[in-house]
């Protein structure tokens, strides 16, 4: 593989080069073409359910989840699997599609490099207390969340439609994401700066953020 194909950090090479390894697996050839997360998520065992499926949940708690305390959450994979070695997988619906498929390919990447599973404990405080507690590694995090967009925004393509002059709107429409990931994508690919000089020559000298 050309080095020109991969970012320019040490850290980012070895994403992308993991990332690459994914969107093979999926059956993609060209850095150009979008990724579908839940195709991956068959072959990682992960079977995604509808929120309105989960049963047990309060009135209150369903109504908090999906009001007040939306943007708490993205999504979660369920630490123990199914008696056939599947596991279900809850995405939040209002976050939409594009923030939906990044969600969902994290949780692919942590089952494809063989993360545990974060888990919630109870813990007794004493005095009828309760604290929950949950597992979290950030390198893991961390790993799954950069190889996932890389994954979904590959450098290459990412690189050529910038140099084309693309918005980041432009281009998260193309992949199905969110703008955000992809400017975190021109972020950490060192791309930020080439991005926004030639969003100000595109648009007139207007700012590239405020054309999105």
């Amino acid at each position: 593989m050309q080095e020109s194909a991969l970012p320019p950090t040490t850290k980012g090479r070895r994403y992308e080069l993991r990332a690459l390894g994914l969107r093979e697996f999926a059956g993609l050839r060209r850095p150009e073409e979008p990724l579908d997360p839940f195709t991956l998520a068959r072959f990682a065992k992960l079977m995604v359910i509808d929120f309105d499926q989960i049963e047990g949940l309060s009135p209150q708690a369903r109504a908090h989840l999906l009001g007040e305390g939306a943007e708490a959450w993205s999504g979660g994979t369920c630490s123990r699997p199914l008696p056939n070695g599947w596991r279900l997988v809850i995405l939040n619906p209002k976050h939409g599609a594009q923030r939906n498929n990044a969600t969902l390919m994290e949780e692919v990447c942590h089952v494809f490099l063989g993360h545990k599973a974060n888990r919630l404990a109870a813990i007794d405080q004493g005095n009828g207390g309760r604290l929950v507690a949950r597992d979290y590694n950030p390198q893991d995090e961390e790993a799954a969340y950069a190889i996932g967009a890389a994954a979904l925004v590959p450098f290459a393509a990412l690189r050529r439609f910038v140099r084309r002059g693309d918005s980041a709107a432009e281009i998260a429409r193309h992949f199905n994401v969110s703008r955000e990931l992809v400017e975190y994508r021109l972020k950490v690919t060192r791309l930020w700066s080439e991005y926004r000089e030639r969003q100000t020559r595109v648009n007139g000298g207007r700012n590239a953020h405020d054309h999105q």
